[in-house]
């Protein structure tokens, strides 16, 4: 039996005592105003319980995190189409790169970049009737949490200063893989990263992804083949240019935010959540990286 409580524990301790916390995401002004000492995290089992430490209930931008819930909506209302506009392959450049795009005429590489996520936005607009609430109301679902919502300050910082995501949808609609207005389309795109939620919340919105398509509540969102190809992304296209080093040294599937946030499960067995907003040199929370690195070494669970 493994003493979860205690191995989080241990976790905390070590990494509140390190000195190089990586450096805050300061290119989306609303995110510098965050404090880097700042780490929780929260695990939820499949079994029912739960276990927390730290500052895993307060809420942050989850950012790109969000794009994983934005796929999962998508697929559940047109299904496989979605692939006959995006890839599904590691793109191996940072989440923000063109040239790819470019060469690949308007086929993002995946849809966890954020080219591949616009594309995912674009046929959010299109299938639903009001998308921003739409999808809101689609996290709260998945969470049992009603108290979700967008931070309005964080997708209006984005707005003003998202030049390379503009530069992203123009590109896509000059190769006819976006049908609705640029402006529409990042605005929805914007919203959906400002989605604030702390750790436990986080973990919860993706207990589906462990629980073969229930949600907390025990509701089925998704069919189980639409969560094994969620979570094969996941896998392979998680952490943009540093999947590859996630999966060799943590084992799991995963997101991760440029808020610090980093969700990651063992299918049938748990979902875990950190916030670390400290950043490393490739975008990803770099103590998160590293708690969950700690974590799936002392308990000797991963997928491999």
């Amino acid at each position: 039996m493994i003493d979860y409580k205690g191995v989080l524990n241990t976790i905390y301790q070590e990494i509140i005592q390190e000195t190089d916390k990586g450096e805050i995401a300061s290119y989306i002004p609303e995110l510098a105003n965050v404090d880097k000492n700042t780490f929780g995290i929260h695990l939820q089992l499949v079994s029912g319980d739960a276990f927390s430490v730290g500052d895993s209930e307060k809420k942050f931008s989850i950012q790109s995190i969000s794009k994983v819930l934005t796929l999962a909506l998508a697929l559940s209302h047109v299904g496989s189409e979605i692939w006959n506009r995006i890839d599904v392959e590691p793109s191996g450049n940072p989440f923000n790169h063109l040239a790819l795009l470019e060469m690949e005429k308007g086929i993002p590489r995946n849809p966890l970049i954020n080219s591949g996520a616009i594309v995912i936005a674009d046929i959010l607009l299109s299938v639903l009737e009001h998308p921003k609430e739409d999808f809101l109301d689609f996290v709260r679902e998945l969470t049992g949490d009603y108290s979700i919502d967008y931070n309005y300050t964080v997708a209006d910082s984005e707005m003003q200063t998202g030049f390379n995501n503009f530069a992203a949808a123009n590109l896509l609609k000059s190769f006819d893989n976006l049908h609705n207005d640029v402006s529409d389309v990042l605005d929805f795109y914007f919203h959906q990263c400002s989605l604030e939620m702390s750790c436990a919340q986080l973990t919860r919105a993706f207990y589906t992804f462990a629980d073969q398509g229930n949600n907390i509540k025990g509701k089925t969102r998704l069919k189980k083949s639409q969560i094994k190809r969620i979570n094969a992304i996941m896998l392979t296209c998680g952490f943009y240019d540093e999947a590859g080093e996630f999966a060799f040294e943590v084992g799991l599937p995963g997101k991760s935010g440029v808020g610090g946030g980093i969700v990651a499960l063992l299918p049938n067995e748990f979902v875990i959540s950190v916030w670390a907003p400290g950043l490393n040199e490739r975008g990803n929370s770099k103590l998160g990286m590293e708690a969950l690195e700690k974590f799936t070494t002392l308990t000797n669970q991963s997928i491999f």
